[in-house]
């Protein structure tokens, strides 16, 4: 990867719709080089999907956006956690972090029956030892 590479990932990062043609304007490159180095990115793993992000106001179905902060069991893998975590039902994102606990999980339950059922099977499926969820009230993005 380099310097043109990192150019063209921040563009998609920024809208991944951009048209190679208009990709390649921006970067100094024909439409069809700028296409080939997307499918390279692709094809090597450096860009792993594309993906929608829905303003969570225009979600009209009821429920609850959780954060749930995790920490593991000692005997737990975290790579078999990521895989089973991200299963279920509701969890949007798993993210190993530092500090006090292991993992931020991002999750989506309809209401408080909901939350309650994902987190007693994160404990008796992925191997969580200590949660501690907090509830969104708001979301601002960008």
């Amino acid at each position: 990867m380099d310097e043109l590479d990192s150019e063209i990932l921040g563009l998609l990062r920024a809208d991944a719709r951009i048209s190679y043609r208009d990709l390649g304007a921006r970067v100094g490159l024909s439409s069809n080089a700028a296409a080939d180095r997307v499918r390279r990115l692709v094809r090597t793993g450096v860009i792993r999907g594309f993906t929608t992000l829905v303003d969570p106001a225009a979600d009209s179905r009821p429920g609850l956006t959780v954060f749930i902060d995790v920490t593991l069991r000692p005997e737990t893998d975290s790579d078999a956690f990521e895989t089973t975590v991200l299963r279920l039902p509701g969890v949007t994102e798993a993210v190993h972090v530092t500090g006090a606990h292991d993992y931020l999980l991002r999750a989506r339950a309809a209401d408080a029956a909901a939350l309650d059922h994902l987190l007693r099977r994160l404990k008796h499926e992925a191997g969580v030892a200590h949660s501690s969820t907090r509830l969104a009230l708001r979301i601002a993005s960008r």
